[in-house]
């Protein structure tokens, strides 16, 4: 099974409310690079189909760290498989359409100059990141109040904005907590981070 089927199959299995066919739709269609998007451009992810890959590797992690038993019996985190496909698959719809092809010169073993493939970043709806993910599935479908906030602050502290709100944030919804470490884990622990 091909990583896009992998995505389809989980998202039709478990995202079933009003507006989730029109989305799936979308990012099946040709005015959506999400199934061959990067990730980033030049971290982890930086390949063709990163962005797709990283976004299944949050959903495993994700499943993973919520059905350890401390998550289940000493913390209470308890959701729905829907909203766990929600944000998992979901949290970084905001890198869709903002990758463009482009090159860059380096050195090769020899000192001579070439030139390689790269992505470079150019965002027409600077909206942030988090919220711009949001933004974006709002469009499409409601999200729950947990599902809204784990997507905005998926990033924890890494992001830019006021710590103490992220920290009241990561305190008032443990679903953004839990999609922070999956993110973490994925990106740090099973991802390329050369491109």
């Amino acid at each position: 099974m091909t990583n896009k089927e992998r995505f389809i199959e989980i998202f039709s299995d478990n995202i079933k409310r009003d507006g989730s066919q029109r989305l799936l739709d979308y990012l099946l269609s040709p005015a959506c690079d999400f199934f061959t998007a990067p990730a980033s451009t030049r971290y982890h992810g930086a390949y063709e189909g990163g962005l797709l890959e990283h976004s299944l590797n949050v959903y495993e992690c994700l499943k993973s760290y919520l059905n350890r038993p401390e998550a289940k019996e000493k913390f209470s985190l308890d959701f729905s498989e829907e909203s766990v496909a929600v944000v998992a698959l979901l949290h970084d719809i905001c890198k869709t359409n903002v990758y463009k092809k482009d090159y860059r010169n380096v050195k090769d073993e020899t000192g001579t100059w070439i030139k390689v493939p790269t992505y470079r970043f150019d965002d027409t709806l600077p909206y942030g990141h988090g919220e711009k993910s949001v933004y974006i599935i709002s469009g499409f479908m409601r999200l729950t109040r947990d599902e809204a906030f784990a997507i905005r602050y998926h990033m924890g502290f890494s992001g830019e904005e006021n710590k103490n709100t992220v920290g009241n944030a990561l305190d008032m919804f443990p679903l953004a907590l839990a999609l922070n470490i999956a993110d973490m884990e994925a990106t740090f622990f099973l991802e390329d981070r050369n491109g």
